[in-house]
């Protein structure tokens, strides 16, 4: 099965990561979020394909002394938590 996703907008409110670790940040969360679906595929209902314009992801816990690889990984699993097969 390929997966094709596509994160036009990852809003990510009272975060405030400096410009050098944004892009950091963003792999970080393109890794953890493919690694999770390669192990646990999609939900059902996303499995015969889909369009969603927007997913809802639980909320994460932020700390001030979050490093952009530990929110990375957050970011990842509550994004999952709306698309995946748990």
């Amino acid at each position: 099965m390929n997966i094709n996703l596509h994160i036009e907008r990852l809003i990510l409110d009272g975060v405030d990561i400096v410009p050098a670790q944004q892009h950091l940040l963003q792999s970080i969360v393109a890794s953890e979020l493919a690694r999770m679906l390669a192990e646990g595929g999609l939900s059902p209902s996303l499995a015969q394909g889909t369009n969603l314009s927007r997913v809802s992801a639980n909320g994460i816990q932020i700390n001030e002394g979050n490093k952009p690889a530990q929110l990375g990984k957050q970011i990842a699993q509550s994004v999952y938590g709306g698309i995946g097969d748990e």
